[in-house]
């Protein structure tokens, strides 16, 4: 008898962990069929068979859109159309805001920034949390207005990249390297025309970067030449962030951190598992990871280095670059 109460505690807990598990198994959409994450994505959650099965997600819908005039836009819609809805029995709708009748999220996963303020505005309106997959816009001054919108209706939004969680940056801006003086990150950034030229590519370099030296830079300094582009930020706690954005050629990511005792040096990658986990929690919580004012500060960092570059190599106060796009706090 002095066994029965354990095991019953047992299954009372297994059943709540079911239970709860069964309740919060959340109802998500798509927006924008034009990438490999909507594949990515939907395996992981769909698929309890899949070695990075994240739990506690089903997509269930999405819309199409697609960019005409991004040729690696518009030609990958119908096959991943076709994987979403033979594979995964995700149900096509015509317009977004039917579709936010029956998800309880989103996922704005389309390749072109620029179309994600219009995308937006029906899942604000509907008041579904979203998860606004890189670039968050095609311009700073949009990605403020995004924002605005979301927090002025109280509607969970947050962007990232997934090189925020891959282990090997976590282990860099974890490291005890005593005082963080400097970091230097580097990665591919091919342009894309209708973006600012580090939004395409170049978000993963930066927002490791960010991720290891934390919010606070102040001013940004840049030059480029064909084959490379490299920004010198300045925090305003003294450290200085230096991306290396590599055009053409051999590419790979690396972030490496410069402290008062040591120096930590990425070693590993990672992919999207830990990111959806976070997406997950977020959706369940309403508590977004990555706050607009860091999600901001690193558009505009990579907005503003173009900026320098059009005026000969000098600094943008990235306080004001915010302020004149519309960003109050």
């Amino acid at each position: 008898m002095r066994f029965l109460p354990t095991l019953l505690v047992i299954s009372l807990s297994s059943l709540s962990a079911l239970a709860e598990e069964t309740v919060k198994n959340l109802r998500l959409g798509l927006i924008g069929l034009d990438t490999s994450h909507v594949i990515a994505f939907t395996s992981r959650f769909n698929d309890p068979n899949n070695p990075n099965h994240v739990p506690g997600a089903t997509v269930i819908a999405a819309f199409k859109g697609g960019s005409p005039d991004i040729p690696s836009s518009i030609s990958r819609v119908p096959g991943y159309t076709k994987t979403l809805t033979e594979e995964y029995g995700v149900k096509i709708y015509n317009d977004i805001a039917t579709m936010c009748h029956d998800i309880d999220a989103v996922l704005l996963t389309s390749l072109d920034g620029r179309p994600h303020l219009e995308q937006v505005k029906p899942v604000i309106a509907a008041g579904k949390p979203v998860f606004i997959d890189k670039p968050v816009a095609g311009s700073v001054k949009d990605a403020v207005e995004i924002f605005q919108l979301a927090r002025k209706a109280k509607v969970p939004c947050f962007s990232s990249s997934s090189l925020r969680w891959y282990p090997g940056v976590v282990k860099v801006a974890t490291a005890d390297i005593g005082e963080v003086r400097s970091a230097i990150s580097y990665g591919p950034a091919p342009s894309e025309p209708h973006h600012p030229s580090l939004f395409w590519y170049g978000i993963h370099p930066t927002e490791s970067l960010f991720t290891v030296l934390g919010a606070g830079c102040q001013s940004v300094v840049a030059t480029e030449t064909e084959n490379s582009i490299v920004v010198t930020g300045k925090w305003a706690n003294g450290r200085i962030g230096t991306l290396q954005g590599i055009r053409s050629g051999k590419s790979a990511y690396k972030v490496t951190a410069f402290g008062s005792k040591a120096i930590a040096e990425q070693r590993s990658g990672g992919d999207y598992t830990p990111m959806l986990r976070e997406i997950v929690k977020f959706f369940r919580t309403g508590k977004p990871p990555v706050t607009p004012e860091v999600t901001l500060e690193i558009y505009a960092f990579m907005e503003a280095a173009d900026e320098s570059i059009r005026q000969g190599g000098k600094p943008i106060s990235l306080p004001e670059y915010l302020s004149r796009n519309g960003w109050t706090r």
